[in-house]
């Protein structure tokens, strides 16, 4: 298995854990008869601290997901994961990174952090997909 197709997974893996994570933060919800089953809105904003950052973590890495699929898809049928298994590994890191930080914290130095975990990735993107390009 290539890097480029390891850290894929392991972002898809990610996705899952944060879809599930915040599965059983609602079902807790509901289990306490905090929340009826049906009530939940689809962004978040009406879960306290956790649950609302959760979505977000969730929603930002599926927002960007589809992203590094396109470009390891690229990648891969054109025999150029060569290109992207260097800083595949990276951008697996920097989601995790992101992810963690918006789960534990809204604090200033939280965002900044988050947005330059982000900004990695996405340049990672660009780089790759120039690459891939040229």
């Amino acid at each position: 298995m290539s890097t480029t197709v390891f850290a894929l997974v392991g972002f898809t893996a990610w996705y899952l854990l944060l879809n599930v994570g915040l599965a059983v933060f609602r079902l807790r919800l509901i289990a306490s008869g905090v929340k009826a089953p049906n009530s939940f809105a689809t962004d978040g904003a009406d879960l306290p601290g956790l649950g609302r950052r959760l979505t977000r973590a969730r929603d930002n890495c599926f927002e960007t997901l589809p992203v590094f699929v396109a470009l390891a898809f690229a990648a891969n049928a054109s025999g150029r994961l060569d290109v992207t298994d260097g800083l595949a590994m990276w951008v697996l890191f920097a989601r995790l990174g992101q992810s963690v930080t918006h789960i534990l914290s809204v604090s200033v130095n939280a965002v900044r952090l988050r947005a330059a975990l982000f900004f990695a990735q996405v340049t990672i993107y660009i780089w790759w997909a120039i690459q891939l390009l040229a």
